[in-house]
């Protein structure tokens, strides 16, 4: 339970620290990214696996790049329904769901490692 407290904290100073790396792309404070990462975390539990079912053939096509377009569309997504979370576009999401995941594995790497 407290491992599960702990990545949810990582994720959220990766969504505060995401509008550094991606200007376009705003949040409004720290409870706002607590439930970003909430809301990104059930998008992509619940939809996103039901999305690359459905695009499995332009997936196979593009030799799993499409797999970023269903991350941006998610991003974008999350961007609509949380007030204070504010993504500029379609390339806004692309660039800032490649930064998210990449300053959250850093972050959880540098904070979470075990000894």
């Amino acid at each position: 339970m407290l491992n599960l407290l702990a990545v949810w904290i990582v994720n959220a100073l990766a969504l505060l620290a995401l509008p550094y790396v991606v200007p376009t792309i705003q949040i409004a404070g720290f409870g706002t990214a607590m439930l970003v990462a909430v809301v990104l975390g059930l998008i992509n539990t619940l939809l996103k696996p039901l999305l690359i079912l459905l695009t499995l053939p332009v997936t196979l096509l593009t030799l799993g790049l499409f797999i970023f377009v269903i991350n941006a569309l998610l991003f974008m997504l999350a961007g609509n329904l949380v007030d204070g979370f504010q993504v500029g576009g379609f390339w806004s999401a692309l660039f800032g769901s490649i930064g998210y995941s990449l300053i959250s594995w850093i972050l959880s790497a540098v904070l979470l490692r075990k000894n």
